[in-house]
């Protein structure tokens, strides 16, 4: 979709759109001929054997209807704005201009005294976590759900559980940048039956059911293939977000089945980053609320 939207589709439209009405002018101008005094001669041309066309030149008053559609879609293109003349002093652009500065002079000393204010200090503000709520509900609840316990593949946020750090500082860097959590496949490299044994392996560091024998093997992949990112305690890393493996909180599912898929294909996960989007007023409010939420 990104790929969609890009200028470059804006352009070929924008073309295409004025080769068009060129080409419909090219065609009346070619049609545009006087009648001709005297008898009006067929053109030659015969259809179903007796159907033949006279030679005359198009109606004018058909002519003057094409060129009024043709003024009409110029007027129009450039109203509308279909070649991105924005208006910006009238019409839909002053309504919206006039509606933005109304809410910056209503809400803009709002953000500006929170802004000042240490983000604990903003999390436990009753009225700023409300106003961080519903800009939660707007941005973040499609992935993390409304009420900020998350879903497969999508953070609990309501817990003590991070993957890249609950700091405050470490939490904002998180909405103004987004993140990009990616784990390589290890299929390859270890074979259906090591992948097996580093599932189990894993399984047991946070007590959950395993194959005591497969686990002592897998340990040994474990310390060969994966303490880089989550360390020889398989504590995980903050600043790589490669999650803790003792804990009972898991991203994708703690079965046999789905570790060995994750082992196997390796994991590829985006949050996309909002700070330019918000700006910094709204994300030192939204990263308050989230603060708040784990320390509930």
């Amino acid at each position: 979709m990104a790929d969609f939207i890009s200028g470059f589709w804006n352009m070929y439209v924008m073309v295409l759109v004025a080769l068009s009405i060129l080409f419909c002018v090219f065609v009346l101008v070619s049609n545009m001929t006087k009648r001709e005094k005297g008898p009006v001669e067929l053109h030659g041309h015969v259809w179903d054997e007796t159907l033949a066309e006279y030679n005359n030149p198009l109606p004018r008053w058909w002519m003057y209807l094409f060129w009024i559609t043709i003024v009409f879609a110029i007027v129009y293109l450039a109203i509308y704005p279909g070649f991105g003349n924005k208006n910006e002093h009238r019409g839909q652009w002053s309504q919206y201009e006039a509606e933005m500065k109304a809410a910056d002079e209503k809400y803009g000393p709002i953000f500006a005294k929170y802004r000042e204010m240490d983000l604990m200090a903003v999390a436990a503000d009753p009225e700023a976590n409300a106003m961080g709520q519903r800009m939660f509900l707007t941005y973040c609840a499609q992935c993390h759900g409304s009420a900020a316990q998350g879903a497969k593949s999508f953070p609990n946020l309501t817990d003590n559980e991070w993957l890249w750090g609950g700091e405050p500082d470490a939490i904002k860097t998180t909405i103004i940048g987004g993140r990009m959590g990616v784990m390589p496949p290890f299929g390859p490299a270890l074979g259906g039956e090591g992948v097996k044994d580093v599932a189990n392996y894993v399984r047991s560091l946070s007590g959950l059911a395993h194959d005591s024998l497969r686990a002592q093997r897998g340990a040994d992949l474990f310390a060969t293939n994966c303490v880089a990112c989550h360390g020889a305690d398989g504590k995980g890393n903050p600043m790589l977000g490669a999650p803790d493996l003792t804990n009972k909180s898991w991203l994708y599912g703690s079965s046999e089945a789905v570790i060995i898929e994750t082992v196997t294909n390796g994991r590829n996960n985006q949050m996309p980053a909002f700070g330019e989007f918000l700006g910094e007023d709204k994300v030192h409010l939204l990263a308050a609320y989230v603060l708040s939420l784990s320390k509930k």
